[in-house]
């Protein structure tokens, strides 16, 4: 459980990372649970919450995985190169499948956090997120 662990904060710090360096204050990333799936090789599901500040903004990133986003609290802006921009509530869901970039990621408030939970299948000992230089 603890190379699981060791493992896991490196790639979630790659994730806050990702935060533009012009929001208030920095996107938090919280590890919740990385499981390997048995009878899929090579594969592991990682769970993590997500914190945005009001107003942040993340940088474009991929996650290289089947990634499903859950809105907990407030209201946030999602999108993928390509794909339409959407704004998504608590209780609604977001979806990036392994090629997609996520170009759009931000706190749809200026005045309120919000909070989402994160649940995605990778490879296994793979990072959660990847910077992708470029404009959005």
């Amino acid at each position: 459980m603890m190379n699981k662990l060791i493992r896991f904060v490196p790639a979630v710090a790659s994730l806050v990372l990702t935060a533009n360096a012009q929001t208030p204050s920095p996107v938090k990333a919280t590890p919740l649970m990385t499981k390997d799936l048995p009878g899929i090789a090579g594969k592991e599901a990682t769970v993590l919450t997500v914190e945005l500040a009001p107003g942040a903004v993340s940088s474009p990133h991929r996650h290289e995985a089947s990634t499903f986003v859950y809105v907990l609290e407030g209201s946030v802006v999602m999108g993928v190169k390509g794909g339409n921009e959407v704004t998504l509530h608590p209780g609604e869901m977001f979806y990036e499948n392994p090629d997609d970039v996520h170009t759009v990621g931000r706190n749809a408030s200026a005045t309120k956090p919000a909070k989402f939970l994160v649940f995605m299948v990778k490879a296994k000992g793979s990072p959660v997120s990847i910077p992708v230089p470029g404009d959005r």
